[in-house]
Formats: structure tokens, sequence, C-alpha cells
């Protein structure tokens, strides 16, 4: 099985990437993982203009591939003010105008992380309830709230054992 993970967010120091690389390290079995950066993918800010214009940009035809390559992806969503960064949502718009189908049928499981009690819960409900539209087929979610009493970042794993659990759980049942 080949999995694709990303935090979807463009910070340097992604709590989310960190979070989508941990749970890439969970997966039990024959698994070939890519964990990858949108700092690499970066793009002008979508336009109609724009893409009449120029043509998508070979970073979304990139990582359009990279997901129809993949047999299963993970998405860590970051949240600014409730929604997508704007990083993300640019990426994802570019990539959807290739097709309207993103995800192109594939397993997803969708995370969230924030410094906050919340975990970026309100982006990933937004994910969760547009991923049908996107091609996007559910096999989990979670969101890990107060990121820094839950996940030691120097040595990458979560320290609190119930959501630690909860992520095993979904990851056995992804790969199923």
């Amino acid at each position: 099985m080949k999995v694709l993970a990303f935090g979807a967010s463009n910070s340097k120091n992604s709590i989310n990437r960190q979070l989508a690389t941990y749970a890439v390290t969970l997966l039990d079995g024959e698994v070939d993982s890519e964990v990858i950066d949108l700092n690499d993918y970066e793009m002008p800010l979508y336009s109609i203009d724009r893409e009449q214009a120029s043509g998508i940009p070979e970073q979304a035809k990139s990582l359009f591939g990279k997901i129809g390559d993949s047999d299963a992806v993970i998405v860590s969503f970051a949240e600014h003010n409730g929604s997508y960064t704007a990083a993300y949502k640019n990426i994802f718009d570019w990539c959807s105008r290739i097709d309207q189908k993103v995800f192109q049928n594939k397993a997803v499981i969708f995370l969230s992380t924030s410094p906050g009690p919340r975990g970026a819960s309100s982006v990933l409900a937004a994910a969760t309830g547009s991923a049908p539209f996107f091609a996007a087929e559910i096999k989990g979610t979670l969101s890990v709230p107060s990121f820094h009493s839950n996940f030691d970042s120097d040595t990458g794993h979560l320290t609190n054992d119930e959501i630690k659990a909860h992520l095993k759980s979904i990851l056995d049942n992804f790969l199923q």
C-alpha cells in the first residue's frame, strides 16, 4: 500500500505535518509512505484569469499525480480563523481545476490539531463535510486538542494514551 501524507499548512514547523508524519509511523504492514511539505507546491494565487492566461501550474499537476499514484491519503488540517489555511486552500483550488475529484476515490484519514483546546475541529468538520464532493472515501477522522500538551515534538510521538489509541484504531481500519 502506498500512502501519501501531509499537513495542510505552510508553516516550516507545522504541528500538523508532525501529526501526519507520526500517523504514518503507526501504520503496520507493508506500507510505502511519503510525507510531503506543502511549501514544495507553492504557486500563484488561483484565479480564472491566471488559469486562462497560463494554464494550471506544474506544482498542482505534480500533487494531483501524487494523490493519483497513492492508494491512500492522510491529511492533517491546520485551522486559520475557523477554516483552511490560505496555502492549502490555494493548492486545493488549483488541483480541483484538473478534476473536481481531487482525492480520486482514495481512502483518506483526516486529522487536525492546534495549540488550543478545540484542536482545529472547525476545519476538520468542514473538510469532512465536503469530502464526498471531492471523491474522498473517509476512513476516519481525529482532532487532537492542545497539541503541545498531547504531543512531544522532540520525540515525534503522541503522549496522550487515549488519543494515541484512538488514532491507532483509525489507522488499523484504514488498512482493511
